[in-house]
């Protein structure tokens, strides 16, 4: 599957590991120059997107307090069927079910930086190569 290019992009991070988070951040913030909003579980996640609506891209962990990132997934895929969602998890056992609930990518953790980088790549300036440890539907 092939996505178009979007231009100033925003990107959505939730991750409820403040480590994990702040290096996703980071990574899209400073070295591939995007805007980049920061969640720390999908309720905090759900309520700005429901009320603003601002974020192309959400990457989303599946294991996060209060609301996980499947029920996130699945809420942003009902409001906003076009918004990129891409689940992350360290269980690959994760993956069919972020398919089946409409994720646009899975990527399995640990990943590494070029991991991140190839994401940017792949959603936002449209290439077809994706991340080694990402499975895009």
């Amino acid at each position: 599957m092939r996505w178009a290019i979007i231009p100033n992009v925003t990107i959505a991070v939730v991750e409820d590991n403040k480590l994990i988070r702040e290096l996703v951040v980071n990574v899209f913030m400073y070295c591939v120059n995007r805007n980049v909003l920061s969640f720390e579980n999908g309720v905090e996640a759900w309520d700005y997107l429901a009320s603003h609506g601002r974020a192309d891209i959400v990457v989303a962990d599946v294991d996060m307090p209060k609301m996980n990132g499947f029920e996130l997934l699945s809420k942003i895929k009902k409001k906003y069927p076009r918004k990129i969602c891409i689940i992350m998890s360290a269980d690959p056992s994760n993956e069919k079910s972020a398919k089946e609930l409409g994720a646009d990518s899975f990527l399995a953790k640990p990943f590494n930086l070029k991991d991140l980088f190839n994401i940017v790549q792949t959603y936002v300036a449209g290439s077809t190569q994706k991340p080694s440890r990402m499975t895009a539907f």
